[in-house]
């Protein structure tokens, strides 16, 4: 059970820094929505949860399973609604969403206190 925690915790982890430089990534360099968009700094509230993920508070895993859902709700939006490149990095988007989305439940469920 320890080594699952401690996997659930690196992919939580992996997935916010992989989203972080997806969403900085795309909307600064790959395709940005317009010339000058400040559109990356969607990527910035994912340095919220950073501290919590890296001490392992059960509480920051708890609340950022429900705040990924943003990047999740966008990521779908803009893949039903884009073209082209915009498609594919949306898609990833989502696809990253769901990967942290999972981890940290995982992650959520089996730190829990045994309930007496």
């Amino acid at each position: 059970m320890d080594q699952l925690v401690r996997q659930s915790r690196n992919g939580t982890l992996a997935g916010l820094l992989a989203l972080f430089a997806l969403c900085l990534l795309w909307e600064a360099v790959l395709a940005p929505l317009r010339p000058g968009s400040l559109l990356w700094v969607k990527a910035l509230p994912l340095l919220l949860p950073l501290a919590g993920v890296l001490r392992g508070r059960r509480y920051t895993y708890q609340w950022l399973s429900m705040f990924i859902l943003a990047w999740f709700i966008e990521g779908v939006m803009r893949a039903w609604a884009d073209h082209g490149a915009i498609r594919y990095l949306a898609s990833l988007e989502v696809a990253l969403s769901v990967w942290i989305f999972v981890c940290t439940v995982v992650f959520a469920r089996f730190t829990r206190v045994a309930a007496d």
